[in-house]
């Protein structure tokens, strides 16, 4: 029997009830939940931590608006897998519940937080793009480093305004109202406003790349015309195809990754969840730590200044490891000639 739906709004408030949260029944399911958290956490730890390197090194990148923004989604992923791997398998993999209403309000609210600004920076980068590819001539004089910096002060500031909403006293036990089925003293209604939060963020996401693939369509097809009379290939032209594929990459990934926890999460807002689509809903949310994985590989590895300062750094690192292998060579042979002599 679902436990859940037998407690009242005032039970639901109490620690102990958070068991009920807890829809990983088996050995087996969590063993498997541990093992994505961390594969993809350490993975995407490692890739976005590369990146902020990679592009905090070099002071050509780190002063443009466009990196700015890939630095910020670096950072946001970075600290997404943190907080969701350690609070998501304390949860459902250890069955913690040793800790206060308010301790776990803050953990959600770190994921949240973490989630909304990486989802954020996205943004950001698309309208960066967008602006780039609609206003050329005009894009160093609209986008400069101190409104880039701006611009993010006030994404990060909002989404863990939006984030703390619940801690601050919009959750279900201090309103009394309907709680959440998929987490603990959410309040549904805040829980719908997140909702249209994230989908106001990805439905701009989704028009300005939209936007940019059809200027890349547009100026492919002229160029295609202009090379049937010169007959000869166009850099330009190459470059604007493999924008238009970084830019479906992109699309893809984040409509695949986020799809199945909002319509999950939609679902719950009018429906009673059964225990296999909240179980369901526990798998799903691990997608969207792979779109933080992927996010370094689309947006930053892509980038030919980021990818030659990989291969330069990868380059040091060999020539130090085999300068590191033949040191001992030349000091026993150093020592051999002493003993000789």
């Amino acid at each position: 029997m679902d436990i859940c739906k037998a407690h009242e709004n005032a039970s639901k408030c109490s620690v102990n009830t958070m068991q009920c949260f807890m829809v990983l029944s088996t050995q087996a399911q969590k063993i498997s939940i541990a093992t994505l958290c961390g594969l993809f956490g350490t993975l995407c730890i490692f890739e976005n931590s590369l990146v902020l390197y990679l592009i905090f090194s070099s002071p050509g990148t780190r002063r443009k608006p466009s990196y700015i923004f890939i630095s910020s989604l670096a950072l946001a992923d970075i600290l997404a897998s943190i907080i969701f791997v350690c609070s998501f398998v304390n949860f459902h993999v250890f069955n913690e519940i040793d800790f206060s209403k308010e301790t776990f309000l803050l953990q959600l609210g770190g994921v949240n937080t973490s989630f909304s600004a990486s989802l954020s920076s996205l943004l950001l980068t698309a309208l960066d793009r967008y602006i780039s590819i609609s206003r050329p001539s005009e894009y160093k004089l609209l986008m400069t480093r101190k409104r880039a910096w701006i611009a993010l002060v006030v994404l990060w500031v909002t989404c863990a305004t939006i984030a703390s909403l619940p801690l601050l006293g919009w959750n279900c036990c201090t309103l009394n109202s309907t709680c959440s089925e998929l987490f603990p003293f959410v309040d549904d209604k805040y829980l719908s406003s997140w909702i249209c939060f994230i989908m106001v963020l990805l439905g701009c996401i989704i028009y300005a790349y939209t936007h940019v693939l059809w200027r890349a369509h547009q100026h492919v097809a002229y160029m295609e015309k202009y090379q049937a009379q010169v007959g000869k290939q166009n850099t330009r032209m190459r470059m604007d195809v493999m924008l238009a594929k970084t830019l479906v990459m992109v699309l893809t990934v984040l409509v695949l990754c986020w799809s199945p926890i909002l319509v999950l999460m939609i679902y719950s807002i009018f429906a009673r969840l059964s225990n296999h689509l909240r179980k369901v809903f526990a798998f799903c949310s691990t997608l969207c730590l792979l779109n933080s994985m992927v996010n370094p590989i689309i947006y930053a590895l892509r980038s030919k200044e980021l990818y030659s300062s990989l291969t330069m750094v990868f380059s040091r690192f060999r020539r130090q490891l085999k300068a590191s292998e033949e040191s001992p060579e030349v000091e026993s042979t150093h020592k051999s000639s002493v003993i000789e002599t």
